[in-house]
């Protein structure tokens, strides 16, 4: 959301992710060549991509709808990390890439929201075809744990922090409060105008220190086309 520095859910999701994130490297080193590859929620924004591979420093590559990139330079990293290290990880938010696929093959739900191809399966067979070519034994797990995700508890902190939302809710409500949410920024809880609120989309930018945050962890190059 847009004029908020906190979402609750967000702290638990990615925190989930990452527990996913650890066990697609551990049967990554666990084997040779071995490639954990890792699908995480994310239509528009990666968020939880980028900080769940923050969170560990085991993700070698991070992948996010707000970057676009070449599936020939995604391969040929992942040589490089396998030649070089024996192992890889790879995290991919579910609505990255989504170029790739034919315009025929977009759907849209009852709602009218688009239906995402999967781009973790895409890399899967991308990545399986590749290594078929050169001869190179690969070894590679895909794990996609969405739901899994989305239906764990709150983490203590986010129940906290929901239970303050909600007070504040309610106190804006017998104030005769309308059309607003309670949002969170610089230190306090605010009243957000639903205007302001849905006004746009937050995404990262590719320029922020989140996103370079992200590139000196993994190690990946700035530039993916």
């Amino acid at each position: 959301l847009l004029c908020v520095d906190k979402t609750f859910g967000f702290e638990s999701a990615f925190s989930e992710a990452a527990m996913a994130i650890t066990r697609a490297h551990v049967e990554a080193i666990g084997a040779p060549n071995g490639i954990g590859l890792v699908k995480l929620m994310g239509r528009h924004s990666g968020f939880i991509a980028a900080y769940a591979a923050l969170a560990l420093r085991e993700v070698n590559m991070v992948l996010i709808p707000e970057q676009q990139f070449k599936i020939e330079t995604v391969l040929k990293f992942a040589e490089k990390r396998l030649e070089s290290r024996g192992h890889l990880v790879i995290v991919v938010a579910e609505g990255a890439g989504q170029e790739f696929f034919k315009a025929n093959e977009k759907k849209t739900d009852a709602s009218g929201n688009a239906k995402l191809n999967d781009i973790g399966h895409y890399l899967e067979q991308a990545l399986l075809e590749h290594f078929k070519s050169k001869n190179m034994e690969l070894n590679l797990k895909y794990i996609d744990p969405s739901y899994i995700i989305r239906s764990a508890p709150a983490y203590p902190t986010d129940a906290v922090f929901a239970g303050q939302l909600g007070s504040y809710a309610v106190d804006a409500a017998m104030a005769g409060k309308t059309g607003m949410a309670i949002g969170y920024w610089k230190g306090s809880f605010t009243h957000l105008p639903l205007k302001v609120a849905t006004s746009g989309r937050n995404v990262i930018s590719l320029e922020s220190e989140l996103w370079q945050s992200v590139l000196k962890a993994t190690g990946q190059p700035f530039d993916l086309n």
